[in-house]
């Protein structure tokens, strides 16, 4: 027993530590000995082809360098690790590369740069040969990093289901997930994914800039514009920390109402249709897509109205003011009576305010990749539905008590105009109303059924022949 035992762990080191197989690269840049290095530490002989097979100091400790041509007769897969304007002394290896998968890494300089995507080009150069487009989307830094930073999704494409399994294989081997996007004619949709800045940023980058644009200019009309005009008063050294300081805040207010507001007009649409199975409209889609950045930019700026908050009393004209207030109450031996009503109200909007904000940065730390991975489904839905919608509750409950005892003040209409902070709370007011709408019993139970698959009998005739299809299928 002891004995077959020890042949048993004997048997398990051996395959442990036995090598999985033979992987050439060619090229030894910075993707390629990175690419080499995760390869050796899998278990796999790397081979590296070269046209200086003499210069060994650049390749991974444990790989072979050896001229092109010799390189390929020892893999089966040879990952092209070198840019398409290098791609034409392929030709010259076509005897060599019969039969090979050939793994094209490279990435393009802008989208649209080539009529035919690399891959494709490299396919028609190398007929022989079956090409795989795939690791472009994983970087050099990721492979360097182990296996927890660089465990990225590989998206590939091919016309050989052989040669994508063989690529799959590896991809697993170095603790990567893959994806497959179908054939070759898919591989310049997967070029053009690196290229893309911020592609899901877009969106609400434009919404951000569009608010910040239009609160600044119109608190710029109302506060520094109207001083000057009606009053004569130079104010504009305000538009450095005051007027930023309004503008951030309400820009934070209606970016997290709009990150909520799609929520309850999706709901609405499903509630009408009377099913779940009804496509969206494609602008709601874009903007739910989006609903994370919304947060995020709706946190930046709430930390920033925060930091120019804390700013406000050591400002020159602050300053200057209380001086001249202590001295004229001096002067004139009067004292400014207490205000205990005026007290409870800062008290309370001081108070709103600090608990909004740090529950607003408890949604920001929960939609990080490295957090929200430790929460079950039923744990994120909690935090980001239940307490984001708390969370805006307590910011426009903040924002009411800043403008408590304004709304029926002629004073604060200047030029017939309300101020920021009432328009800001037009989307969060909304947004709220609606959620305590759909909150009512019996129509949240509506919504729970038509979630959970239930159809209205009027659902289907609302529905088109695709949408029909896919409702019965599922």
């Amino acid at each position: 027993m002891n004995t077959l035992n020890l042949m048993v762990v004997v048997n398990i080191h051996e395959k442990l530590h036995s090598k999985q197989g033979t992987v050439c690269i060619f090229g030894t840049g910075d993707f390629g000995r990175s690419l080499g290095l995760r390869l050796l530490q899998a278990g796999y002989e790397v081979v590296f082809g070269s046209r200086d097979p003499m210069n060994n100091s650049l390749v991974p400790k444990g790989s072979k360098i050896m001229v092109h041509t010799e390189a390929a007769q020892m893999a089966r897969v040879i990952f092209i690790a070198v840019q398409r304007d290098h791609y034409q002394f392929l030709t010259s290896l076509t005897s060599a590369l019969e039969g090979k998968v050939l793994v094209d890494i490279s990435n393009n300089l802008k989208m649209g740069q080539y009529p035919q995507s690399n891959a494709e080009y490299l396919s028609s150069l190398v007929p022989g040969a079956s090409v795989v487009k795939g690791f472009n989307t994983v970087s050099a830094w990721a492979l360097q990093s182990g296996a927890l930073d660089a465990s990225r999704q590989v998206l590939l494409c091919g016309d050989d289901p052989g040669a994508k399994q063989a690529v799959v294989d590896i991809a697993h081997s170095l603790g990567l997930n893959t994806q497959d996007r179908g054939s070759l004619r898919a591989a310049g949709e997967i070029e053009n994914i690196p290229l893309q800045l911020f592609p899901n940023w877009r969106l609400p980058l434009w919404i951000a800039a569009g608010l910040t644009a239009f609160f600044f200019f119109y608190l710029l009309i109302r506060d520094v514009i109207y001083a000057y005009v009606e009053n004569n008063q130079d104010i504009s050294y305000r538009i450095m920390i005051t007027l930023a300081n309004k503008v951030f805040p309400i820009v934070a207010l209606v970016m997290l109402a709009l990150c909520y507001l799609p929520g309850a007009l999706a709901a609405i649409l499903q509630l009408y249709n009377g099913t779940k199975y009804k496509r969206f409209p494609d602008w709601l889609d874009r903007w739910m897509l989006c609903r994370k950045q919304l947060g995020l930019l709706a946190l930046l700026f709430a930390v920033l109205h925060v930091i120019y908050t804390f700013i406000i009393s050591i400002r020159y004209n602050v300053i200057h003011e209380r001086h001249t207030d202590v001295i004229k109450q001096i002067k004139d031996n009067k004292s400014l009576p207490f205000d205990n009503t005026e007290a409870w109200a800062t008290d309370s909007f001081l108070s709103l305010g600090v608990l909004g904000f740090v529950l607003l940065l408890m949604l920001g730390i929960t939609s990080l990749p490295s957090v929200s991975n430790t929460l079950n489904w039923r744990e994120f839905r909690f935090v980001q539905s239940k307490l984001g919608h708390l969370t805006l509750l307590l910011c426009t409950t903040h924002c009411l008590l800043y403008g408590w005892d304004k709304f029926l003040k002629a004073s604060t209409y200047k030029w017939y105009t309300p101020p920021g902070f009432m328009l800001c709370l037009v989307t969060p007011c909304v947004v709220l109303v609606l959620k305590l709408a759909l909150c009512i019993p019996c129509v949240d139970s509506r919504i729970t059924r038509i979630r959970n698959g239930w159809e209205s009998s009027g659902a289907r005739r609302r529905q088109g022949p695709a949408e029909m299809l896919k409702a019965t299928t599922l």
